[in-house]
């Protein structure tokens, strides 16, 4: 089995990743489609089936056990001190996740939509990497092909960008209120989130296991009490909004076939353990990691598209999707030239 922080077990995560948010593409063609899912529906219930089957998991593993530098005592009770980060990492998770959702509400293409998301990470990461090293909490250092790499990603990213916003109806995202702070809120808390797991794995004190199990663990748990928090005021307190009312109906008055949402969401869920550890991987840094998770999702949708295509009479990938794809396999290459310089490095360094 592959060592940890090795290439080979980067290739294992990606390929963990790419299997389940393939699945999981296919499935969310399959409700939209044939089963004629609203988006809201499809992912409100795929939260529940995602959720349900992280949650198990990670108890049965014990996985909240985590490796912790010290612990601290406050209010009379001993924890380990990274809790005071990671739950603030959970909180900002619960937010990533509705302000996701309402990126799907909004007059544009579900394509636009995700690009807008995707590339706006892949920028966050690089941001984190300069930060974090001005704060001396990482020594190492971005590649110039690691530079290259999110140039060519922004370019795929771009092209569906370009493409989608031929289609979105004349709608001035820009110039939108409503868009713009559900887009600020998505990127600032992600960014926080990002910056808050490249701080654990970069302040791990001589001898103390890099235990992302642990972090993921206990930041799911935070996530998920401040959903069921959120969604009690929400459905209590919120009005009657165009966007509230679909909420509202997919709890109150389900599709006739949610329960293959709850099941579509078990893949997700699953992809949700191999995208925080891309994301965490030891030795690598927030840009190298963000892009890999990135572009996994990327050509992981295109092939989602090719087999429901292919296997279930979907519609075809449109020349973007094509355009795009060698957006990322050039990408790729460039990111595998960093990842050949930075295992040579890790090598010497171990002589």
């Amino acid at each position: 089995m592959p060592s940890e922080g090795s290439t080979g077990r980067l290739l294992q995560l990606c390929l963990g990743y790419f299997v389940f948010y393939v699945f999981f593409g296919v499935a969310v063609k399959w409700l939209r489609g044939p089963l004629e899912m609203n988006s809201i529906a499809i992912l409100t219930f795929t939260t529940m089936g995602g959720t349900g089957i992280v949650f198990p998991i990670v108890i049965l593993r014990r996985w909240y056990k985590l490796h912790s530098n010290e612990s601290v005592t406050k209010f009379g009770i001993r924890f380990p001190r990274e809790y005071l980060y990671i739950i603030p990492s959970g909180i900002c998770t619960a937010i990533v996740i509705p302000t996701t959702t309402l990126m799907y509400t909004l007059p544009i293409t579900v394509m636009v939509a995700m690009t807008i998301m995707r590339a706006s990470i892949i920028v966050v990461s690089r941001i984190v990497d300069s930060i974090q090293m001005r704060q001396g909490l990482m020594t190492r250092r971005v590649y110039p092909e690691e530079n290259i790499a999110i140039v060519l990603a922004l370019g795929a990213v771009g092209v569906h960008l370009f493409y989608g916003a031929k289609n979105d109806g004349g709608f001035d995202f820009m110039g939108d209120p409503a868009a713009m702070t559900i887009l600020s809120c998505y990127i600032g808390f992600y960014a926080v989130r990002i910056y808050l797991m490249n701080y654990f794995k970069n302040t791990r004190a001589p001898g103390v296991k890099l235990d992302n199990h642990g972090f993921f663990a206990i930041e799911q748990f935070a996530a998920m009490a401040s959903i069921l928090l959120m969604l009690g005021a929400l459905l209590l307190f919120a009005g009657d909004g165009p966007r509230m009312m679909l909420f509202k109906e997919a709890a109150s008055s389900p599709p006739p076939n949610w329960f293959w949402g709850v099941v579509a969401g078990v893949p997700f869920g699953l992809a949700a353990f191999f995208s925080v550890f891309i994301y965490m991987f030891k030795g690598r840094t927030a840009t190298f990691a963000g892009l890999v998770n990135r572009l996994t999702s990327l050509v992981a949708g295109t092939m989602a598209t090719l087999i429901f295509w292919l296997g279930f009479d979907g519609q075809s990938p449109k020349p973007q999707d094509w355009i795009a794809l060698g957006f990322i396999f050039a990408s790729v290459l460039f990111l595998s030239s960093a990842e050949r310089k930075r295992a040579g490095r890790t090598a010497s360094e171990q002589r």
